[in-house]
């Protein structure tokens, strides 16, 4: 749990972090379109070079992002084995009982768990790790602005998705603590069946659960102190401002996608269905 990426800022003076935080946003939701473009050898290849620049320009340690990937690496396994036996095609490389395994499910895994670990990647360097919860909150209402004509609470939206990312990592370690209380105190996580391990979660949960809701009042009593009550005649302390290096970015990222489509019409190799 302690791999958790979400919420966690990373501090540094690069050039994604000195990007605006509207067009991160924007830029992460067209580098996820991006890898949903790929469908060949090269169209995979780029997008995973694409990933290695992005760690690069944005000053984050490999070793960061390489630990945000642990949580999902059963996710990443099962997508795999599921694509390798499951994907049928002309090339047959393993046949044994009822098991076959082709190229086709191969290439097809391949192209799976780079997409998975590239969309991680890339929406961790734009959204979390270079952008603090205050500036994503302000990039969500301004992006949702215009559905303040339909009296859409906006305001209030893109504060709940800030604050629950905020305390993601607050959670994380509520139940660390929780944990080694109850291991102290004689509790098993680890051996057992799977029920059984289930179960002996129960005594984290509960205090957890508590606890959540105590800090969730507690934050309500603080923004009523402060005399908080949305967004209605707010003003932001550092006001955004759109410069040239966003609309770079911006340009950037649409040309990489138009250069998957042309590859994936003219590139060779193998192409997923």
């Amino acid at each position: 749990m302690n791999n958790i990426s979400f919420g966690q800022y990373y501090p540094a003076d690069s050039l994604i972090h000195s990007l605006d935080a509207r067009f991160k946003v924007i830029c992460a939701f067209l580098y996820i379109v991006c890898s949903f473009l790929c469908k060949n050898i090269l169209s995979f290849a780029a997008l995973l070079a694409s990933a290695v620049i992005l760690v690069a320009v944005s000053g984050i340690p490999m070793r960061i992002l390489l630990r945000a990937l642990r949580p999902i690496i059963f996710i990443l396994l099962f997508t795999v084995v599921i694509n390798m036996f499951w994907t049928t095609g002309e090339t047959l490389l393993f046949s044994w009982w009822k098991i076959r395994v082709y190229y086709e499910g191969i290439m097809n895994a391949l192209f799976i768990a780079v997409r998975i670990v590239v969309l991680i990647i890339g929406t961790s360097i734009f959204m979390t790790y270079t952008t603090t919860p205050i500036a994503l909150t302000d990039a969500l209402e301004s992006l949702l602005s215009p559905l303040k004509v339909v009296k859409a609470p906006v305001h209030e939206f893109a504060m709940m998705i800030t604050i629950a990312l905020r305390f993601i990592p607050t959670l994380t370690e509520e139940t660390n603590r929780i944990m080694a209380a109850q291991k102290a105190r004689g509790a098993d996580f680890t051996s057992g069946s799977v029920f059984k391990r289930a179960r002996a979660l129960i005594p984290v949960l509960v205090p957890l659960f508590v606890s959540a809701f105590r800090r969730a009042d507690e934050l309500a009593t603080a923004m009523e102190c402060r005399c908080y009550h949305g967004g209605e005649g707010r003003t932001r302390l550092n006001v955004p401002h759109c410069r040239p290096r966003d609309f770079v970015m911006l340009f950037v990222i649409i040309a990489f996608g138009a250069g998957l489509i042309l590859i994936n019409i003219y590139g060779v190799g193998y192409t997923m269905k």
